[in-house]
């Protein structure tokens, strides 16, 4: 992996680290806490959930003694969570007397911290549940034939939860999501006053990272945490989104080996960096790159 010039970093100024699955942001966000000082807070959308801590490889116990951390697991598993609700979680912690070291691989909570987010309203369970059912029964590509053009222009066409939201958000209030984007506020933390890095990942080393990482999780008891999950099973919570979660539901169900599961999940969890990559990308060209192979 290759190595960042940690001293080389303002110890007052925030910093921010994205970067795909596997990559290591974690512990780089862990080393920086350790010798500057500092506040690491969570940005990805799955470990913000209690339930599933190994297959979303949310901190443990023993990093979470070694530096303070924030917005890890805070959210019930079966509980709603949006953007919206990172950003009013994330503003005071903003504020506080510890140094900000925010990390993650959901890019669209940086996007809105560093470039504002629209005050959409909330979409009531009603319009959720027609959507759903609409992905069930047709598939996903039914809410993006519905999608006006400049929201299809800007959103991750290949992203089942990114399609659905525009969808919904859409149908709630009459305007495409693009229009509601094009009404986005102040940030709370514009990019000029942070120091960004973008941890770009080689995908070949990344992969092998993500099949290290999942037979990891495994004995570390992956398949014992979606045992104690399963009575509580629902794929339509935001929460059952985490990436290995439906394959060992579906071991425990007798609807595959372990094995079976093991390569389904390794093969999801590179299309989703292949995803994650792809978008770092093209919106976070400003960031500084560091590269690893």
């Amino acid at each position: 992996m290759a190595l960042i010039d940690i001293s080389g970093l303002s110890p007052e100024q925030p910093v921010l680290i994205a970067g795909p699955t596997a990559s290591g942001k974690s512990a780089l966000a862990l080393e920086i806490a350790q010798r500057q000082g500092g506040v690491v807070i969570n940005a990805d959308a799955l470990q913000v959930f209690d339930g599933w801590r190994i297959l979303t490889a949310r901190p443990d116990e023993s990093e979470l003694k070694q530096a303070p951390h924030a917005l890890y697991g805070h959210v019930p598993f079966d509980a709603d969570y949006s953007v919206g609700h990172w950003l009013r979680d994330t503003a005071p912690l903003l504020k506080g007397d510890l140094r900000p070291i925010i990390v993650g691989g959901t890019g669209l909570y940086f996007t809105a911290l560093t470039e504002g987010l629209a005050d959409i309203p909330a979409t009531p369970a009603l319009i959720r549940a027609k959507a759903d059912r609409i992905v069930a029964e047709d598939g996903f590509e039914t809410l993006l034939a519905a999608l006006d053009a400049q929201t299809l222009s800007r959103i991750d066409q290949r992203n089942p939860m990114r399609v659905q939201r525009a969808w919904e958000v859409q149908e709630t209030t009459g305007r495409g999501l693009a229009s509601w984007q094009d009404a986005t506020p102040a940030p709370l933390l514009p990019l000029a006053q942070v120091q960004a890095i973008l941890l770009d990942a080689d995908r070949d080393w990344l992969g092998q990272r993500i099949d290290r990482r999942f037979d990891l999780m495994i004995a570390q008891g992956a398949v014992e945490e979606a045992r104690r999950m399963l009575p509580h099973w629902n794929p339509a919570l935001l929460s059952s989104k985490a990436i290995g979660a439906s394959e060992l539901i579906a071991h425990l169900t007798h609807n595959m080996s372990l094995d079976e599961a093991r390569l389904a999940a390794k093969t999801a969890t590179r299309q989703f960096a292949k995803r994650q990559r792809t978008w770092f990308r093209a919106r976070m060209r400003n960031w500084a790159a560091l590269r690893l192979s």
